[in-house]
């Protein structure tokens, strides 16, 4: 779905194909280091990672929605941007098309979100190890968490 909206986009603005590119990239970096480093390999297995870190899954929460392209967001930025550039060349059909199937994307994030969320309370349980998490991410996903959601103040600066 990522790479639609880039293909959309790149023989119209090749910049902001770029930047949507390295916003995913950087955006879905950080959420599979998470994903890796809390040994989730289905949807079922990550309703348990809320006992083990829950601060890893209040942020892979945060990722995913910004993945989505949720507007407080990062990743609604080059969605808008793309939108933006599509609508100003007169292609306003493709843009509404495709701002309404990617709510077909935005099911699936927000499914997986709520798979996170909905799960019990990490007070339940019984080892204070639990709350650890396998010190081989921290590092850069301490660095990639907030340029991958909060980078949207300083992304016009980065296009002119």
């Amino acid at each position: 779905a990522h790479l639609g909206w880039t293909m959309a986009v790149i023989s119209i603005a090749p910049n902001i194909a770029l930047t949507n590119i390295i916003i995913y990239m950087t955006v879905s970096t950080p959420f599979f280091l998470l994903l890796t480093s809390s040994s989730s390999k289905t949807l079922q297995t990550m309703t348990t990672t809320w006992a083990h870190a829950p601060t890893a899954t209040i942020i892979m929460m945060l990722l995913l929605l910004s993945m989505a392209g949720l507007p407080p967001l990062t990743g609604f930025t080059p969605k808008l941007l793309i939108l933006d550039k599509l609508v100003m060349h007169k292609l306003t059909p493709a843009a509404t098309t495709m701002a309404i199937l990617s709510l077909l994307s935005l099911t699936f994030y927000l499914r997986t979100t709520y798979l996170l969320a909905s799960t019990t309370s990490p007070t339940t349980t019984q080892s204070t190890t639990l709350w650890r998490l396998k010190p081989n991410y921290y590092q850069i996903t301490t660095i990639l968490t907030p340029i991958a959601l909060f980078n949207i103040t300083i992304l016009p600066a980065l296009l002119t």
